[in-house]
């Protein structure tokens, strides 16, 4: 992003008192809450080190996990594509989705990495974001502002406004009744959908399956109701083993501000039945087809570097944004589509380039308590460092 502009985002947010006011009751609260998680769960800080340890080993082996993901969900009749560039991948979707179709869709970064939802929009799909944060961005046309609460910047005054000009209906400005709205409206699109695109929190290789962590119910209903489901995965979500996996899911989940979410979905497979003379039949309730779309984008030459590999450790919880003095004052205006300091990574290596990435860079503070806060210790402060070590030896023209 031009320095300017960067600047101009940076001024409009310091101006808006909402953001800080809206992020500071955001951070006091997910501390409490993880504080009071790590009370009942103490072995969670054990079980961190131990996801670190299996986060490592899974990223030095991240080709050969690939392969094995791949044979074991083809295995349960789960077809599988690898996509090299964001582009490759937007495309293979499209193609799956076929033409004109209804799709609903679960919160996904990936997806928001190579702008999915515009893509397939551009090319005649009518596209619905399911979770109610994502679905506020949608309609007022706006940028995800975190990765766990994209519309965590908006009031419930602001949302009673920009839902009753959007479903032509007063909805008044109380949160019970906005979620009620958007519900009403959304369950008419889960039944009506031909297809339910979703992303994962983590893969277990050896058994060829999906885990899905959420609150919400959506993606349950994206990933079971339509015909078709479609998981769009970046590589580096991969573990070895189904109980690494789950060790990986109940980290994320506690260190994303939830003692227990209130689901947890694993898919290995096509809806079946075996009702009728044990014979297994594909296409029951659920969907008749299962696709996972995994997503390169730069991953496996990021893994292969002594210092930014650490980037692919980290497990979307988002806590570390809560902890960084820069975000809390401007929120998602610290970043494009990833934010903090370590999207300062994701964006030289991920999405934007070296060059994008620079305002990210110097705007982090090495402060440190991004790598206090994270359950993998991700040392953002050193690669910001790195990173800026790159920038200034780059060409003037890189």
């Amino acid at each position: 992003m031009r320095l300017k502009e960067y600047k101009r985002r940076l001024k409009e947010a310091l101006r808006d008192g909402r953001i800080a006011l809206a992020l500071q009751r955001a951070s006091e609260s997910y501390r409490r809450n993880l504080q009071e998680a790590l009370e009942r769960f103490p072995h969670t800080v054990e079980l961190a080190e131990e996801v670190r340890l299996i986060k490592e080993r899974a990223i030095s082996e991240i080709d050969s996990l690939l392969e094995e993901a791949r044979r074991q969900f083809e295995k349960n009749h789960i077809k599988t594509f690898l996509a090299r560039t964001g582009e490759e991948a937007c495309e293979i979707i499209h193609s799956l989705c076929k033409h004109n179709r209804v799709i609903v869709k679960g919160k996904s970064l990936t997806a928001e990495e190579i702008g999915l939802r515009e893509y397939l929009q551009d090319r005649g799909h009518e596209v619905y974001e399911t979770d109610l944060g994502e679905f506020l961005i949608q309609i007022t046309n706006q940028r995800p502002m975190h990765i766990l609460s994209p519309a965590i910047h908006m009031t419930r005054e602001e949302v009673s406004r920009r839902l009753s000009e959007y479903l032509g209906e007063e909805v008044p400005p109380e949160i019970s009744e906005e979620v009620k709205a958007v519900r009403e409206f959304l369950r008419r699109k889960f039944f009506e959908a031909h297809v339910g695109i979703t992303g994962a929190n983590v893969i277990s290789a050896q058994t060829g399956t999906i885990i899905q962590i959420e609150n919400e119910g959506n993606v349950r209903l994206a990933s079971g109701l339509p015909p078709v489901h479609i998981t769009l995965v970046g590589i580096e979500k991969i573990v070895p083993s189904l109980s690494d996996a789950m060790k990986v899911a109940e980290v994320t989940w506690r260190f994303a501000n939830y003692a227990m979410p209130a689901y947890l979905s694993l898919i290995s497979s096509p809806s079946k039945t075996g009702d009728i003379e044990k014979v297994t039949t594909y296409g029951a309730h659920g969907p008749g087809e299962v696709y996972v779309v995994f997503l390169d984008n730069g991953r496996s030459r990021l893994a292969r570097d002594p210092i930014f590999r650490e980037a692919l450790y980290c497990l979307r919880c988002g806590g570390c944004l809560y902890e960084c003095p820069v975000f809390r004052l401007v929120a998602g205006r610290f970043g494009s589509r990833y934010f903090g300091g370590i999207g300062a990574i994701w964006t030289a290596f991920i999405t934007d380039g070296l060059k994008e990435a620079a305002p990210l860079a110097y705007s982090c503070l090495t402060c440190g308590r991004c790598k206090l806060r994270c359950p993998m210790k991700i040392d953002t402060p050193r690669m910001c460092l790195h990173l800026r070590h790159l920038l200034a030896e780059a060409e003037p023209d890189s």
